[in-house]
């Protein structure tokens, strides 16, 4: 890249981020009004940068119709011939267009929680439901890493079975330990450099921040996490049984990078008809 491209690449960048502080300025006043158990929710999200919590806990009306039709798809995803695989990949599948999905990923109060954390304007671009499966080595999610859709990007994820060491729990550095004002964010996006951005393993991360401080969230069925998968060095841990869960995905509206955001409504992976076709005869 030639310096003059570099110098407007910057300028560009500078005006971007100058664009967002100033609409971030002017929607502050416009952001909706929370209940006082959702402020402490958004209280310890913009602390530690994410929050562990239950469907029960949040006692959505929708949830009893999210956990059945969760049920009915996971009973239909075929399971892969993946068992002589070293690197034993996820399953996963879009059920965004399913309406039990959307109806909980839109309820008001979950969009107001999102908002106010965001700061602007929320689009909510899907969700995947996903079986992730026994692997002996990290590759892929399960190296610690950041996403990259947004500024902020939050993430749910949902557990529809319980998930204990064995099923590996997801797992995250508390945003105090990787602060813009300390080295270890500088160590950490060095190491994320090295990598292509793919990610860095548990002994690379352990030299930076010890394990003591990292965060795994084991659950029972229905325990619910809100993350700021770009804020928060995260991934999920080796396990040795399955582990099945939603992925809700939010951001601002427009994201940063809308092109990193297809794979939650486009054919990137299989979508309900698809599932269908592989056990119901036509």
């Amino acid at each position: 890249m030639s310096l003059l491209n570099t110098i407007k690449k910057k300028i560009f960048e500078l005006r971007s981020e100058l664009s967002y502080k100033v609409a971030l300025w002017q929607h502050a006043p416009k952001l909706p009004a929370l209940e006082a158990r959702d402020r402490d929710l958004l209280n310890h999200l913009q602390k530690e940068g994410a929050y562990v919590t239950s469907l029960e806990e949040l006692g959505l009306n929708s949830s009893v119709n999210l956990l059945k039709a969760a049920s009915s798809q996971l009973s239909n995803m075929a399971t892969p011939n993946n068992s002589k695989t070293c690197q034993k990949l996820p399953q996963i599948y879009t059920v965004t267009d399913l309406p039990e999905f959307s109806a909980w990923a839109n309820e008001k109060r979950l969009l107001n929680i999102i908002e106010n954390y965001i700061g602007l304007p929320v689009a909510f671009h899907g969700v995947h439901l996903r079986k992730d499966f026994a692997n002996e080595n990290q590759f892929g999610t399960l190296l610690w890493h950041k996403d990259s859709e947004d500024r902020r990007i939050i993430k749910i994820f949902l557990y529809l079975n319980d998930v204990e060491e064995q099923q590996g729990p997801f797992e995250y550095v508390p945003k105090s330990f990787t602060s813009k004002f300390s080295l270890n964010f500088y160590r950490i996006y060095y190491k994320l450099w090295q990598s292509g951005y793919l990610g860095i393993d548990d002994q690379t991360l352990n030299k930076i921040i010890p394990k003591s401080a990292w965060k795994s969230c084991p659950g029972k069925a229905g325990t619910v996490i809100f993350v700021d998968t770009k804020e928060v060095l995260h991934h999920g841990t080796l396990r040795t049984e399955e582990r099945e869960a939603l992925f809700f995905v939010y951001t601002a509206n427009p994201p940063k990078a809308p092109e990193l955001c297809t794979q939650y409504w486009d054919d990137t992976f299989a979508r309900p008809k698809q599932m269908y076709s592989t056990t119901v005869d036509v």
